[in-house]
């Protein structure tokens, strides 16, 4: 029987191995990730990422029927939930016991640009994250983490930097 111990519900052996792996051969830390969405009707779509669904919609203020998080809402959750991870992962391989763990992120969005209004910024002016943690760790040491888990959010680095963007029909 193989025991495998887990710090805050992680698996470490797994996170390690990984690990280990992409050190030994770079290439394959290299990754592509996929989601794929149809739309439903009205502001209304349904993604699929891997073997999951999530559908999303617009609030009624913004011509939709409410029946899921908006595009822009998604980002910030996929921002605050990319963070978590992150601090679940580099807090267990400090040994740091996660109490509990929770999030706030919020961004200032103008709507002219989306609406037609007039041109410029269609995106996120500034997003805002707090991290409320409780652990067995002192201040300093989960500063520490906060700005290393910051430092290495793979979607707080795409967030931060222009990326190349290709859109094309088929």
């Amino acid at each position: 029987m193989t025991t495998t111990y887990r710090l805050n519900d992680v698996d470490i052996e797994s996170v390690a191995a990984l690990t280990a792996a992409c050190r030994e051969d770079v290439a394959k830390a290299g990754t592509t990730w996929r989601a794929e969405v149809d739309w439903t009707g009205g502001f209304r779509t349904q993604s699929r990422i891997r073997d999951f669904q999530q559908v999303s919609d617009e609030p009624p203020a913004l011509g939709g029927t409410d029946t899921g998080p908006n595009p822009v809402e998604q980002l910030l959750a996929a921002l605050g939930n990319c963070l978590a991870v992150g601090v679940a992962a580099n807090a267990t391989a400090r040994g740091i016991a996660i109490d509990r763990l929770g999030i706030a992120v919020e961004g200032d969005l103008d709507l002219s640009t989306f609406l037609g209004i007039t041109p410029g910024h269609a995106g996120f002016d500034s997003i805002r994250v707090e991290v409320e943690i409780e652990c067995d760790a002192d201040a300093e040491t989960v500063q520490d983490l906060i700005q290393d888990v910051g430092d290495t959010s793979p979607v707080g680095h795409t967030l931060s930097r222009p990326i190349p963007l290709s859109i094309t029909a088929v």
